[in-house]
């Protein structure tokens, strides 16, 4: 642990030291993404399932971790992980110019 803290550790060394789990990754990347929005878990846990901060944050999960949809939905509070799956997939497609949903979002 030593090492790992003055940064000695090289590639050599196990993964065991130096290595984050998912999961607290995960929990990492929430406390961050809470931070910056200024939110508590209490308030993630009652904001709107389409609320766009907490597609953000389910978002960079997705991107940034290697947990399931159903674990990203349990833990951003997105309800199951089929209709997680659709939110985060319709949230995370960039809209084209011709997209009708582009000329809604104009209105």
């Amino acid at each position: 642990m030593q090492e790992m803290v003055e940064g000695r550790l090289g590639e050599h060394h196990s993964c065991e030291l130096g290595c984050e789990t998912p999961e607290a990754k995960a929990e990492r990347i929430i406390g961050q993404e809470l931070s910056r929005l200024g939110w508590s878990r209490a308030e993630l846990a009652a904001r709107r399932k389409s609320d766009l901060g907490k597609l953000a944050l389910a978002a960079r999960l997705r991107q940034e971790t290697t947990l399931s949809i159903k674990g990203i939905a349990a833990r951003v509070h997105l309800g199951t992980s089929k209709s997680a799956n659709a939110r985060l997939h319709q949230f995370m497609t960039p809209l084209l110019p011709s997209d009708p949903r582009q000329r809604q979002l104009r209105i």
